[in-house]
């Protein structure tokens, strides 16, 4: 399935979606380089045009590539942490199924960032993203982790806080460099 339609069916239909998703077999690799690497250029762009309209150029670029970079981080993080996590929920410990929810699940926040553009909508937009990213979470979890209903609640809430914690340690080191080479007459 092309990119668009994944999207699209992941904010559409997600309940069908995971299902479908669910038959696919694509492994950690696989799902970086044909989902979230790509889906990451989203942010990364409109990162840059926030730059270019509000800022500098400079400052764009660096939002730009960090947003990338947060990604990245935060989809192989992400990853090993609902893996690791897996038994202590009566969940199924498979790394490639983790990829596929923890890449999946990110899909929101990536097209909730094209409103980020525009300052005084950032903070609402971030917030809607991550409601929406937990509830793509809810669904996906049970069909491709064989998470238990009972146990949904409590494995998610434990993956996010972990991925929390690492947004907030990744956006200070990454701040400290933009400000540094951006700020700093």
């Amino acid at each position: 399935m092309n990119l668009i339609d994944r999207v699209k069916n992941l904010l559409m239909n997600p309940k069908t979606e995971w299902l479908a998703i669910k038959t696919e077999n694509a492994t950690v690799q696989e799902m970086l380089t044909s989902y979230v690497i790509p889906l990451s250029i989203v942010p990364a762009v409109f990162a840059l045009l926030s730059g270019l309209i509000w800022h500098s150029i400079g400052l764009g670029l660096a939002n730009a590539l960090a947003a990338i970079a947060m990604a990245i981080i935060g989809f192989y993080a992400g990853t090993y942490i609902a893996d690791a996590l897996a038994p202590t929920f009566s969940s199924e410990k498979d790394l490639d199924r983790s990829a596929q929810l923890v890449g999946y699940s990110y899909t929101p926040n990536a097209v909730a960032s094209i409103l980020g553009i525009i300052p005084f909508l950032s903070f609402i937009v971030v917030i809607a993203g991550f409601g929406y990213m937990v509830y793509l979470m809810y669904l996906g979890i049970t069909p491709l982790k064989k998470t238990p209903d009972e146990k949904r609640v409590a494995y998610i809430v434990v993956i996010l806080l972990v991925q929390l914690i690492l947004f907030f340690v990744l956006s200070a080191i990454f701040t400290s460099i933009i400000f540094r080479n951006y700020f700093i007459y």
